[in-house]
């Protein structure tokens, strides 16, 4: 008896050629968006990381680092603009709590 390991991603519903390459498209694509939203979380968990060291400074230069990563996940359409707001000023709020 063989046993094949079959992902179900390989099993498009595609039957023309156009939807194929769309189906082909769309799995670069989550690919893609997967590694940036992940890219995302780790730069939220550095910042996170540094808060709970208790060293503003490095909190500063890690959100600082993170800006940019959670502002361009929005402009690209993988979170809510809202979201990444939500997640800066969070950040920033921990931070000038540290000072106190």
């Amino acid at each position: 008896m063989f046993f094949i390991n079959l992902d179900i991603r390989s099993f498009a519903l595609a039957n023309t050629p156009q939807s194929k390459k769309r189906a082909r498209q769309a799995e670069v694509r989550r690919q893609h968006n997967a590694s940036r939203r992940s890219m995302m979380r780790t730069q939220i968990k550095k910042v996170l990381k540094a808060i709970a060291s208790g060293d503003q400074s490095a909190a500063q230069t890690a959100l600082r680092n993170a800006e940019p990563v959670i502002d361009r996940t929005a402009r690209k359409g993988l979170i809510h603009p809202n979201k990444a707001a939500r997640h800066k000023s969070r950040l920033t709020q921990h931070i000038r709590a540290m000072a106190d």
